[in-house]
C-alpha cells in the first residue's frame, strides 16, 4: 500500500454476507476470515481502500455491499454492536490488540450479527445479482435500506 493511499479518506463500505460456506474454495474462505464475515447475515463496515475492494470483488458472489451513511452506522452500532471485553495487551505487554471499534468511549467488536431481512433480499433470491433483481453484488446507497430491515 502506498503512503498516498493511507492518507486518503475512503468512503465507509458495509459488507453483508448472504450465502453460506458449502462448496466454497479455500481462497474465498480466507477472504471471508480476513474480512471477519464468519457466518451468514454478518456485517462489517470497512474503508473502501483498494486492497479491501480487491477482497470484496473476490467474494462478490457471496456478499452484498454499498456505501453506508452515518445515521445507519450509528443505528447499527447502537442496536447490534457487541461490546468488546477482551484484553488490550498480551500477558508480557509486547503486543497490543486493536481489533475493535471505539464509539463514545466504548469498545465494540468489528463485526455485527444481524437478523435476516424483513420481506427478504429480493424477488429473485440470493443467487442472482442485485442489478437483475437478486441480492448479490454492489447496491450503492440501497445498502442502508437493507441494513435497517436487518437490524
Amino acid at each position: 500500500m502506498n503512503k498516498e493511499d493511507s492518507k486518503k479518506d475512503f468512503a465507509m463500505i458495509a459488507v453483508v454476507r448472504i450465502r453460506g460456506s458449502i462448496n466454497v474454495t479455500q481462497k474465498i474462505k480466507t477472504a471471508f476470515d480476513l474480512l471477519r464475515l464468519y457466518n451468514k447475515n454478518y456485517c462489517v463496515v470497512l474503508k473502501g481502500a483498494p486492497t479491501v475492494m480487491g477482497m470484496i470483488n473476490k467474494i462478490k458472489d457471496y456478499v452484498t455491499w454499498g456505501e453506508i451513511n452515518s445515521e445507519t452506522y450509528k443505528l447499527l452500532v447502537e442496536k447490534r454492536g457487541k461490546e468488546y471485553k477482551g484484553r488490550e495487551k498480551d500477558s508480557k505487554g509486547k503486543i497490543t490488540y486493536s481489533n475493535f471499534i471505539v464509539v463514545d468511549g466504548k469498545k465494540y467488536k468489528p463485526f455485527f450479527r444481524l437478523n435476516p431481512p424483513r420481506k427478504g433480499y429480493g424477488r429473485k433470491g440470493i443467487k442472482i445479482a442485485f442489478k437483475v433483481g437478486g441480492a448479490l453484488g454492489y447496491r450503492g446507497e440501497k445498502i442502508n435500506d437493507l441494513l435497517k430491515r436487518m437490524i
